[in-house]
């Protein structure tokens, strides 16, 4: 499956290494929303990836993806330590450029 560039980086990126190049593929606007919370910017958006990682040690593998109504929907199996472990989750990203402007995440 060809994932867009910061859409790539997204699912590819692990931290702390890799913290720079994951906060670059947001715009400065970006704004993610997970778990009932709202993350706003690309500091913001880093240090809430850094903390999910650290509690969940979760990987995310892409399964397919759609595009319609102006969003990258992607379907990924995520397993890490959390009850349920795997599930199938939806990534709904906006895109301007190579740029991630908001994503969604639910089941």
């Amino acid at each position: 499956m060809d994932l867009p560039t910061p859409i790539r980086t997204y699912f590819t990126a692990l931290p702390p290494q890799d913290a720079a190049a994951f906060a670059a593929a947001f715009a400065p606007d970006a704004i993610v929303y997970d778990e009932g919370r709202t993350h706003r910017g690309p500091e913001d958006i880093c240090v809430w990836w850094q903390a999910a990682y650290a509690t969940y040690r979760h990987r995310a593998e892409p399964l397919d993806l759609a595009e319609g109504a102006g969003k990258t929907v992607v379907r990924a199996r995520v397993s890490g330590d959390f009850p349920g472990s795997p599930a199938v989750l939806r990534f709904t990203f906006g895109l301007a450029g190579a740029r991630i402007t908001d994503l969604e995440i639910g089941a």
